[in-house]
């Protein structure tokens, strides 16, 4: 775990019931803020992971109340919130955390994780104890030291079957049975010899409650100003990551208020249609900051993913993580802290497909035996016909046919490819319950809401805090505010889908409103794009070769039917059908089992020394 925190490594602490270790990658009060931390005459000692953007709030609020520091920092504003407040002290964190707390005096362990889940949070119980880390694989080391066998082949075939149809694993599930996730938004209590009590402190509730039209844009406006502000705390040098879309474009040119030395990162491919390399440097250009590229090319994808899947721990096939790893060590060369703009989208109704219920809006007056009966219609339809995905989501409900941003495996292709495939399972046993809590929601609403707990959390920010904190680079998300979210999740539907000033339907509509005159004009109405990846291209190409060899050398043959994965690469090879991202998918998965579980893929794990280029 030494990548996570190479300023200080391998600090305990302990009494006769608990030992703590922490790695330090240190921002604030860098001299002072030693972990573990201990308070109130060593009452108390914490591990903390991530940072609280209103620590110097908390600590002027918990000073007039008697409490005193001997730190500048903020993770010792934790403690005295603790002190003070007891659980409740986790609804005032303003920021992303992960921490744990032993009182010696009441002698209970008490943990939480942030309301998004942007810090991670592992959990193992057994007959000997309980342990946590924020790296699965430090689970995994230690597990005979908690009484449980050798984890390598624990897998959990329900994760296996929810990664292939995702992309990733969902909360709180990992692909290693005995091994969960603290979710997001929950805190732990535990005594010695007790079982781990979890309760939920929040809840995002995205009702239409707030006002409309130009009043509610500049209080867009102005809680991203403070938001990014308050982000921006920190005793290093900040950058920001800047594709061209308006996400990473207003967190880039609003921190430039702040920093007019701020420099952006960007990564491109030579490849025409995937790169957005010159959007992006017209857009720092227009605000005026310093802009760094980085390239990527296919053979240097290929050498890095067993490496980059070992920093996971475990498969998650976005395959923008890979340029996310590339631009993330070359942001690490110069800077300590990086912005970027996760998490517009969820809040702000960001994603194409919540454009959906608008177009399949016709089918809802449809009587249920005929939608059913066009439902089935559709499967008689060719693979690939014009109309034919329309038709059959078409005749599901919402709470059937949306289970997140990602679909990769559909429920008939999965049984061709998984050996342990169950039908009994389904997507639905991951959105059920969240489905249920935003009944009379508007559909929109209740997308994000459903990406808030799956996709957001299972992907999205899995990668960005693995990626670039395998690089000792920390990653801020100003849109993952509890202040941000607190205006987002008041806007009506007509704020997120709405119309531009041509009569065309655009996405987060309010969002870009309350942004004109902050982002360049060219990049304000501009499709979302990111950090595509062209390896439906490759894999026909470069990537040919290296993916027959990953499913030749595998010994996963009891689980994924390896035949059938060469003939779906050698279909898509031949084309025109379209199966990258299927075989990606697998292909990561192949590759984490030979690296976790065959033992027979050992990555070339680097020293974490990352010099600042001043």
């Amino acid at each position: 775990m030494r990548h996570r925190g190479p300023d200080e490594e391998g600090d305990t602490w302990n009494d006769q019931d608990v030992v703590l270790g922490f790695n330090r990658l240190a921002f604030i009060d860098i001299e002072h803020s030693h972990q573990p931390m201990r308070y109130a005459d060593d009452r108390y000692a914490m591990v903390f992971n991530g940072e609280i953007y209103n620590y110097l709030e908390l600590r002027a609020e918990l000073a007039e109340l008697g409490a005193t520091f001997a730190t500048e920092g903020d993770g010792e504003a934790i403690l005295a919130a603790y002190h003070q407040w007891g659980p409740d002290a986790v609804k005032r964190l303003r920021g992303m955390f992960a921490f744990l707390i032993w009182d010696a005096q009441e002698r209970v362990l008490f943990g939480a994780r942030d309301p998004f889940g942007i810090k991670p949070l592992f959990m193992m119980n057994g007959p000997g104890g309980v342990a946590f880390s924020s790296e699965k694989k430090c689970l995994l080391e230690i597990a005979p030291s908690v009484g449980l066998p050798h984890l390598s082949a624990d897998l959990d075939p329900v994760a296996l079957q929810h990664y292939l149809t995702l992309q990733y694993v969902p909360e709180p599930a990992t692909m290693h049975h005995s091994i969960r996730r603290v979710e997001s938004g929950t805190y732990v209590t535990v005594r010695p010899g007790g079982e781990v009590d979890q309760e939920r402190y929040f809840t995002p509730v995205l009702r239409s409650s707030g006002p409309t039209g130009p009043e509610v844009h500049r209080q867009i406006a102005d809680v991203m100003r403070d938001s990014v502000a308050k982000h921006m705390r920190a005793d290093v040098t900040v950058g920001a990551f800047l594709s061209g879309g308006i996400d990473s474009t207003a967190i880039a040119a609003i921190a430039k208020e702040h920093n007019p030395n701020l420099i952006t990162f960007t990564s491109s491919f030579e490849r025409e249609g995937y790169s957005e390399v010159d959007v992006a440097a017209e857009s720092a250009a227009a605000i005026g900051v310093r802009h760094v590229v980085r390239t990527v090319k296919p053979d240097e994808m290929m050498e890095a993913l067993p490496l980059i899947v070992w920093y996971l721990d475990d498969p998650v096939a976005d395959p923008a993580l890979v340029p996310l790893w590339f631009i993330a060590r070359e942001a690490r060369q110069h800077v300590k802290v990086v912005l970027s703009g996760e998490g517009a989208d969820e809040l702000f109704g960001g994603y194409t497909i919540y454009r959906e219920p608008l177009s399949l809006a016709p089918f809802e007056k449809v009587p249920g035996v005929l939608r059913a009966l066009l439902g089935k219609a559709s499967t008689r339809l060719p693979e690939g016909m014009r109309g034919k995905d329309l038709l059959r989501r078409g005749a599901l409900p919402l709470e059937q046919r949306y289970y997140g941003n990602a679909r990769i495996f559909r429920d008939d292709q999965l049984a061709g490819v998984l050996r342990q495939y169950d039908p009994r399972r389904s997507h639905t046993d991951v959105t059920a319950g969240h489905y249920r809590e935003s009944v009379g929601w508007d559909p929109v609403s209740r997308m994000q809401h459903v990406d808030l707990f799956t996709w957001l959390r299972g992907d999205i920010l899995v990668k960005a805090d693995k990626v670039t904190m395998a690089n000792s680079l920390e990653l801020r998300v100003p849109f993952l505010d509890s202040e941000v979210f607190a205006v987002a999740s008041r806007l009506p539907l007509s704020e997120k889908i709405g119309k531009d000033t041509a009569g065309t339907p655009t996405t987060k509509y309010a969002l870009r409103r309350a942004l004109d005159g902050i982002v360049p004009p060219h990049v304000l109405n501009r499709r979302k794009l990111g950090f595509p990846v062209p390896i439906r291209h490759w894999l026909r190409d470069e990537m040919y070769a290296w993916a027959r060899d990953v499913i030749r050398d595998s010994q996963a043959d009891h689980l994924v039917d390896l035949a059938a994965v060469q003939r779906m690469l050698d279909a898509h090879r031949a084309g025109p059908i379209d199966h990258s991202r299927r075989i990606w998918t697998l292909l990561i998965f192949l590759l984490w089992h030979g690296i976790f579980v065959e033992e027979r893929i050992r990555p070339d794990v680097p020293e974490p020394a990352y010099p600042v280029r001043l």
